[in-house]
């Protein structure tokens, strides 16, 4: 079975309130209104007019991963678990519940005081975990179970940067969240590798390729890149292991037939943005002798990679999952080129000098806004409704 093949068995949807029928739909929905209101924020905290929305460096880092990102993860893999397993995952008002408790974790990091915005973001992992984790092992679906460790590596991520806050460890809060960052960029290789070569040899009808030796050589890189970095091992190392990482995650991409998707945007997203993975992994190796900021590696993985391959899926299992056709029309297209442009603009950012900078730190914030609130208008409609086909989810 494939990882994230989502196709739904014919049974009588369940009653209440649609927005709570499946976990994609609440924590989709929330996660992209977040992202489009979030991001402004930080820009105008960053320039010192955000009045009483001023907000800290530390704020964003933490909001953009542990905030936005989770929720994404943990609103697909309640989709995703319930085909893999045909047991139901949280939904009516236990999928509100934990999906309220995020909005907790949201508020109280933005106005509540550090212990008590520490102890409710902290509980949202381990709460969303669980029942994830009851179901796949009550199915003994043993080959998916390595996302709930995952998940609860990000759990101890997001604890151990609470914690540094907190003045209990001496260490930058920048260490615990680039570890969960690459947590999320190793999970989006390993689901990657499954999925955009089965969806572009369906949809594009050529032959990719795979290879599992390269695969799993190119996701030990990444891992072994990524810690090297977040530990902080000697540069040389360090860049080393990036450059594996990027040529093994570049030859990989290769055999996925990137160019035969350009004519198909729901495709042409999910190699675009996969791209950026090699690419920041470049950005990595060439930071560790001084040669780029680590900023344009963290952004270019951040932005381009996560972003722009949460957007993609994000669309393409609304669709799926609200019976309408995986077709993607002018506003999936606007809100993928936005996507894509906002990373050319905060790589540029990365890169210039101040004048430069400003623009295109400002520009970037401006098309990632646009991107998600364009998801918010257009998506959010079909989220809070019944599916049209009249089937469950």
């Amino acid at each position: 079975m494939a990882l994230l093949t989502i196709d739904e068995a014919q049974e009588p949807a369940p009653q209440g309130s649609a927005l709570l029928a499946l976990g994609f739909r609440p924590f989709y929905l929330l996660a992209a209104a977040f992202a489009a209101v979030s991001v402004p924020v930080w820009i105008a905290s960053y320039y010192g007019v955000a009045g009483p929305l001023q907000v800290s460096m530390a704020w964003h880092v933490h909001e953009m991963l542990f905030g936005f990102v989770v929720a994404v993860i943990v609103g697909f893999l309640y989709t995703a678990g319930r085909n893999w397993t045909g047991l139901w995952t949280p939904r009516g008002k236990q999928l509100g519940m934990i999906a309220g408790l995020w909005i907790a974790g949201r508020v109280a990091m933005f106005a509540a005081p550090p212990l008590l915005a520490a102890l409710v973001d902290v509980a949202f992992l381990p709460v969303a975990a669980w029942p994830l984790y009851r179901v796949l092992k009550r199915s003994n679906n043993k080959r998916n179970m390595f996302l709930v460790v995952l998940l609860g590596i990000l759990a101890v991520a997001n604890a151990c940067y609470h914690a540094i806050l907190l003045g209990w460890i001496d260490a930058p809060f920048t260490r615990p969240a680039y570890a969960a960052m690459i947590v999320v960029v190793v999970i989006e290789a390993a689901i990657g590798g499954r999925v955009i070569p089965m969806f572009t040899s369906n949809a594009a009808r050529v032959k990719t390729v795979t290879n599992p030796r390269v695969d799993k050589a190119a996701i030990a890189c990444t891992a072994a890149a990524g810690a090297a970095w977040v530990i902080g091992l000697p540069a040389i190392v360090t860049a080393l292991l990036a450059l594996a990482a990027a040529a093994t995650q570049g030859w990989r991409l290769a055999g996925w037939k990137p160019l035969a998707t350009f004519g198909n945007p729901l495709l042409w997203i999910l190699h675009a943005s996969y791209a950026w993975i090699p690419f920041g992994f470049l950005m990595l190796a060439l930071s560790q002798f001084g040669w780029v900021p680590a900023t344009a590696a963290v952004h270019v993985l951040a932005l381009g990679a996560l972003a722009g391959l949460i957007l993609g899926m994000m669309t393409r299992t609304a669709l799926g999952h609200t019976g309408r056709m995986l077709a993607a029309g002018r506003s999936e297209t606007a809100m993928y080129a936005l996507i894509q442009l906002g990373v050319l603009l905060r790589l540029v950012a990365a890169l210039s000098a101040d004048g430069a900078r400003n623009v295109a730190l400002v520009a970037a914030a401006a098309c990632w806004s646009a991107a998600f609130l364009l998801y918010v208008i257009v998506y959010a409609p079909r989220l809070a409704r019944p599916r049209i086909d009249g089937r469950e989810g």
